[in-house]
């Protein structure tokens, strides 16, 4: 019998060495038990939380020298412009006086602000005291002259600065202007440059230039 324990002990140490070592005995009574580690319940491993990175998107802010005139605060800012309607947020705009007067006397006023989406090249006031003053008059007592002049500056589509890099866009008054530039650069008919651009309106996207647009002779409007 002394030989049977003494076999029994030695295969009990022979178990327990192969078992690895890692592993967790219990004992109860004469029964040895070998369970293994418990597994993390996570074997899961920490992944960074954004791995994303964000492509450049579209330009949505007024840019060029001309917006530092625009007003922060009030109804002619950028904010509250775009809550208004083209023609309505032009008014409010002191840079665009003229224009707005001459919308008025064109009757225009209910087209541009009904209008779904356009894109305006507005002339500044500067860019109206380039034309000789009886010129000008002449111009704005003739409803027909003034509504082809005024439609020119106007084209279908809220047109971002990403769509006019090398662009002919068709106008409400039947003809053809170009744009060319990138970054805060554009020019409108190799003329009028882009003063402030970009800037949003309920029904249109504005762009401040400072020379007044002609059209082609020939031209009628849509």
């Amino acid at each position: 019998m002394k030989k049977t324990s003494l076999l029994a002990s030695a295969l009990t140490v022979l178990a327990l060495a192969a078992a690895p070592a890692a592993a967790q005995t219990v004992t109860t009574g004469s029964v040895l038990r070998v369970s293994p580690t418990p597994m993390p319940t996570d074997m899961t491993s920490e992944s960074p939380t954004d791995m994303t990175t964000e492509s450049p998107g579209a330009m949505t802010q007024p840019f060029g020298p001309g917006c530092s005139s625009l007003p922060t605060t009030g109804e002619g800012s950028p904010e509250n412009m775009a809550k208004e309607p083209v023609a309505t947020a032009a008014s409010y705009n002191p840079q665009l006086s003229t224009l707005t007067e001459a919308i008025k006397k064109a009757g225009l006023v209910d087209t541009l602000n009904s209008a779904k989406e356009i894109t305006v090249f507005a002339p500044t006031n500067e860019a109206f005291s380039k034309i000789p003053k009886e010129m000008l008059d002449k111009v704005l007592a003739d409803k027909a002259q003034l509504t082809k002049i005024l439609t020119y500056h106007v084209v279908e589509g809220k047109k971002g600065p990403e769509e006019l890099t090398d662009a002919t866009l068709s106008t409400l008054a039947g003809g053809t202007l170009t744009v060319k530039g990138s970054g805060e650069d554009y020019t409108v008919n190799d003329e009028a440059k882009v003063l402030c651009g970009n800037i949003q309106t309920a029904n249109a996207t504005v762009y401040l230039i400072d020379a007044v647009l002609l059209p082609a002779a020939g031209a009628t409007p849509s």
